[in-house]
């Protein structure tokens, strides 16, 4: 059974620091649920947001940061 999605109309977000300058391929990230990161695009702020559980989202950062994962 699905959880319910997390209301996020009152959410603040804020563009990642790894997005492009240019204004392409940004990501926004809402803060604020301990158990969630809701992370959405910029560019189509209507569409849902994807929704990802805390520990895999930090995790994923890890290996962004690490240079692991990016543009090649």
């Amino acid at each position: 059974m699905r959880s319910p999605r997390p209301d996020l109309s009152a959410v603040q977000w804020r563009k990642s620091s790894y997005s492009n300058s240019d204004g392409g391929n940004c990501v926004e990230v809402a803060d604020g649920h301990p158990t969630l990161v809701p992370v959405r695009d910029s560019k189509n702020p209507h569409h849902p947001a994807l929704i990802f559980e805390a520990p895999a989202w930090a995790a994923f950062l890890v290996e962004v940061k690490a240079g692991r994962i990016g543009n090649r």
